[in-house]
């Protein structure tokens, strides 16, 4: 029986009509004009109308039933279930760097029998897939996790954490994490706090496309972290991403002010209220500030793999109502973040559940849900009557990041005072006491183009 597997309702139809089968390389004629490709499986709840073709090109497309004309069988693709190893050469006189797993794909391929991407993640595989890897440094993997980024939480953080405590104390140069860019923002602020004192650079990549796409950032995202973890001077957690849409160069974000700003672009990663650590490439690395923690000889490093996941985030929104904040209360939580409006604002109907849950010791805090800008909670009536009720005010802290660090504060303490105080106390940069005055630009303060943009338009 040929296989047709995930087809049904129409689609299945045509591939009986044209004799045709899952992973046949193909030509359709069809009154949009011809396709040639390789007939992938659908997915139990992809439409019936389509049948999809992997082309040439490397992108899917799905080409409606009722629109082929002809149908001719050209070839057949095998499966390949494993990445081509080859033997990952040692350098005595390159750095080695460690690169820790969560779940990303940062190098992989394309079974085309299961049509599934597999993780190229062993230095062998590593190897066969990105050969310049050796050009740059020796590398060692290991996979802690594998889960997509959407499952990484407290458990995983303090997981990486210690592993990256192990591997520098063991004398790594660098620390790369491979993980999934939904959630690498997150991740970044957490490992900000949880391993302080670096004495190398913890860079964290990701790919928005994946390697069997001809536009795939992953192998230049890779290169790239492997040249700031082996070779960089900034001893910090950091994400490190495309800057501008093509592969020219990344940006390196601090951990704590980096949020993912796009569904799909490349360069979807935006250093907020702040500019860029620097930016760099396979071969160059160019800090764009003076301000970071420096690299050293040592391997001391400062573990503190704590989180309390008693803690909320919530973004307000007009009319919303009390029970929101009475359910938190009456749930346990232990600690709330507001993404309030404007200067850190809600209203009224939510005084009273608050000051409810000042009053039961849950420590509640307020940030801005424009991202860029301050809590400034004594300019209006509203926040002067939320300042009274013993909301705190966290600076121009993401509300994201201000989360992660409240989660993080409250594995050390209950305690009122020593929770604000630590809260509003910067650790990695989370808050600034001032934004840069190119800091809130689309393309980012301090990249040439942008720089040479404004001279040319601006003056």
């Amino acid at each position: 029986m040929a296989d047709t597997k995930g087809y049904r309702g129409p689609a299945l139809e045509a591939m009986k009509r044209f004799n045709l089968k899952v992973w046949d390389e193909v030509i359709l004629r069809t009154d949009k004009g011809e396709f040639r490709g390789i007939i992938l499986p659908r997915a139990e709840t992809g439409d019936p109308d389509h049948i999809v073709l992997k082309m040439d090109i490397g992108y899917n497309v799905g080409i409606a039933v009722k629109g082929i004309r002809s149908a001719k069988v050209v070839g057949e693709k095998v499966g390949h279930y494993h990445v081509p190893e080859k033997e990952f050469p040692y350098d005595p006189d390159k750095p080695n760097v460690t690169l820790l797993g969560t779940g990303g794909t940062i190098a992989s391929r394309l079974d085309y029998r299961t049509g599934a991407v597999i993780p190229a993640f062993s230095p062998g595989e590593l190897y066969g897939a990105v050969p310049e890897l050796a050009d740059i440094c020796n590398i060692k993997t290991e996979k802690l996790y594998a889960v997509f980024s959407e499952n990484m939480g407290p458990e995983q953080w303090m997981g990486t954490a210690r592993a990256i405590a192990r591997e520098i104390e063991n004398g790594a140069d660098g620390i790369i994490i491979g993980h999934g860019t939904d959630t690498l923002h997150h991740t970044a602020a957490a490992l900000s706090f949880m391993v302080q004192n670096l004495p190398v650079p913890v860079v964290l990549v990701g790919s928005q496309r994946s390697s069997d796409r001809p536009s795939s950032d992953a192998a230049f995202n890779l290169l790239t972290a492997a040249n700031v973890a082996a070779n960089g001077d900034i001893a910090e957690v950091m994400i490190s991403m495309f800057g501008p849409t093509s592969d020219r160069f990344n940006l390196l974000h601090r951990g704590t002010r980096v949020r993912k700003m796009h569904s799909s672009y490349r360069s979807t990663f935006r250093t907020i209220s702040d500019i860029p650590l620097g930016m760099a490439s396979p071969g160059e690395i160019k800090p764009f500030r003076k301000d970071y923690n420096r690299r050293r000889k040592d391997t001391e490093v400062k573990l503190d793999a704590v989180f309390d996941d008693r803690v909320t985030l919530v973004y307000y929104y007009p009319n919303m109502k009390p029970d929101i904040i009475d359910s938190i209360v009456d749930n346990g939580y232990r600690g709330i973040v507001i993404a309030g409006t404007g200067l850190g604002h809600v209203n009224k109907p939510l005084y009273e559940p608050l000051r409810r849950a000042i009053e039961e010791g849950i420590h509640v805090f307020m940030t801005v849900q424009t991202l860029w800008g301050y809590a400034h909670m004594y300019v209006y009536d509203t926040g002067r009557d939320l300042l009274q009720l013993g909301v705190v005010p966290a600076g121009n802290m993401l509300p994201e990041v201000a989360y992660v660090k409240l989660g993080w504060v409250l594995g050390h303490t209950q305690n009122r005072e020593e929770v604000r105080e630590m809260m509003l106390t910067p650790v990695a940069g989370e808050i600034t006491p001032r934004e840069p005055p190119n800091a809130y630009l689309i393309y980012q303060g301090e990249i040439p183009e942008v720089e040479e943009f404004l001279k040319e338009n601006m003056m």
